[in-house]
């Protein structure tokens, strides 16, 4: 590696008046008829010798045709150009220099520019191929909990409308359906706390994946505890009844009111889950029965209402311990809620169903009466 030695420092070009002194002081040297390699030849036709402007009679150059290279003044009009010493010779070598500094500055932008382009061009890229695979990601549905065991089986009870005691909504055209607080041929209404009740239907064969298809029919009692269908006065009706097929989100909607309370049951709502809306017009195709218990909390406020007059007092005579279903437990059964009287509430619940074992339908238990004296369920 050759030392590094500390640059001397350069000369500043001579002005005019210095050039025209320097001029005078080199009368001293041979100059006449001398060609001088720092001159612009440009030849006058005459005189065979380079057109700079003429001499006078010492020889001198006039100040107007001092000698230059490369657009610099000459130290040394007189002499070659390898002859104007050092500070002249590092002037120049320093302004090779930088026009080569400015001609690498220029390529190694245009070279960033490049590379620059390229790796924007990779980052939107590898951007696109990423956000892509979010979007597969996210159309595809996946479990967002794992369960060890279904829902449990309950008893349909005495007021199901599916056929299986006689009475059977399920043969009804117009059934399928989200609303369901006026009857199915637009018949009676009921008036009550609004309610939006959805239902999660989880395959747990499928890895906990949605129950894509499988159709739900929910159905329960109005403020005054009768079943359409069953209960006195409301046999032709069949209003709180219908049914829904589970969409790609695994999901089922319906809208309603809030259930009343009859004496010697908890508030609750009636469901059975058929693997397709074909089969529904068959009670026993059913892969799952059971029932929703409602929030105690949610349940008190509503019942606070006039719409609702003798569930207060029927809700006061039950506990969940003493209920003849949720006795056993109610965990799984015990539904998201949120909401308020003035807006209605929402309640949601996830509904997990092993479809490789049989379903076990339990037997209907014995309780205090429900509506028309029959034992609550």
């Amino acid at each position: 590696m050759n030392p590094i030695r500390r640059r001397r420092g350069i000369r500043t070009y001579p002005a005019t008046s210095e050039t025209c002194a320097m001029q005078s002081q080199s009368t001293d040297r041979d100059h006449a008829g001398r060609h001088h390699p720092g001159h612009r030849d440009t030849g006058g036709p005459d005189t065979g010798h380079p057109r700079d402007g003429g001499h006078d009679a010492s020889g001198a150059l006039p100040a107007t045709a001092a000698g230059t290279f490369e657009g610099r003044v000459l130290d040394r009009p007189h002499e070659d150009v390898e002859d104007q010493g050092l500070a002249f010779d590092l002037g120049t070598l320093i302004d090779r220099r930088r026009a080569l500094g400015i001609f690498g500055a220029g390529a190694s932008v245009f070279a960033l520019a490049a590379c620059t382009g390229t790796t924007t061009s990779s980052s939107s890229s590898s951007a696109s191929a990423t956000a892509s695979a979010s979007e597969t990601a996210s159309a595809t549905p996946s479990p967002s909990k794992t369960y060890d065991e279904e829902m449990p089986q309950e008893t349909a009870g005495p007021y199901p409308g599916d056929g299986s005691n006689g009475a059977d909504a399920l043969d009804v055209s117009g059934v399928e359906r989200s609303n369901i607080t006026a009857s199915i041929d637009g018949g009676a209404a009921v008036d009550g706390v609004a309610m939006t009740l959805t239902m999660n239907i989880v395959d747990m064969v499928k890895d906990n994946g949605p129950m894509t298809g499988a159709a739900v029919y929910v159905w329960h009692c109005d403020p005054d505890g009768n079943y359409s269908m069953y209960s006195e006065g409301v046999e032709d009706e069949t209003y709180l009844r219908g049914v829904q097929v589970v969409g790609d989100d695994g999901k089922v909607t319906f809208t309603s009111i809030v259930p009343g309370c009859y004496a010697g049951r908890w508030p609750h709502i009636h469901f059975e889950v058929f693997p397709d809306i074909g089969s529904i017009t068959d009670a026993t195709n059913a892969v799952l029965t059971s029932q929703i218990a409602l929030s105690e909390e949610m349940a008190n406020t509503v019942y606070k209402d006039s719409r609702y007059p003798d569930s207060a007092t029927n809700m006061s005579q039950v506990t969940l311990e003493t209920d003849n279903v949720f006795s056993d437990g109610v965990d799984m059964q015990m539904p998201k809620v949120s909401g308020s009287v003035a807006k209605g509430y929402t309640v949601t619940i996830d509904v997990p169903i092993d479809t490789s074992t049989e379903p076990t339908a339990a037997a209907a238990p014995g309780g205090a009466g429900g509506p028309g004296g029959v034992p609550g369920q």
